[in-house]
């Protein structure tokens, strides 16, 4: 079974909503670093949002700030990104990624388009479009 599995994309209208689920199999989604990524058409890769295992904080891209909101349920070892006020230029494919032995915080890692982390899911693809 693949680590991470993202689902949840689809297509919205700009201002609408949704949420992202990542299930996680093989290790915990607590205790570890892990977060959301994406890359648009034609576009380099960027962080979204990481949860910091070596801090223990939160860190958001400036461009979902206030509207983005990224959440575990570790009974369900599933890692969340709530999206609300969406706008068309948050289309794009939305990964999930984990690093169980991260050397730098999780503010690292966003800024780094995840670059050094482990695992990765296959994405799910979100279109902001009216």
């Amino acid at each position: 079974q693949a680590p991470l599995v993202e689902s949840g994309g689809g297509l919205v209208q700009p201002g609408g909503s949704l949420r992202l689920s990542c299930v996680v199999s093989g290790f915990t989604v607590d205790g570890h670093t892990i977060g959301w990524f994406r890359q648009a058409p034609g576009k380099e890769r960027e962080g979204v949002a990481c949860v910091s295992s070596i801090d223990g904080w939160t860190y958001y891209a400036n461009s979902v700030q206030d509207r983005f909101t990224i959440s575990r349920d570790d009974a369900k070892n599933t890692l969340y990104l709530q999206m609300n006020m969406l706008k068309p230029e948050d289309t794009a494919t939305y990964y999930c990624a984990a690093v169980l032995h991260p050397l730098y915080s999780g503010s690292y890692y966003l800024s780094a388009a995840g670059n050094g982390m482990d695992y990765w899911g296959k994405g799910t693809l979100v279109i902001v479009s009216s």
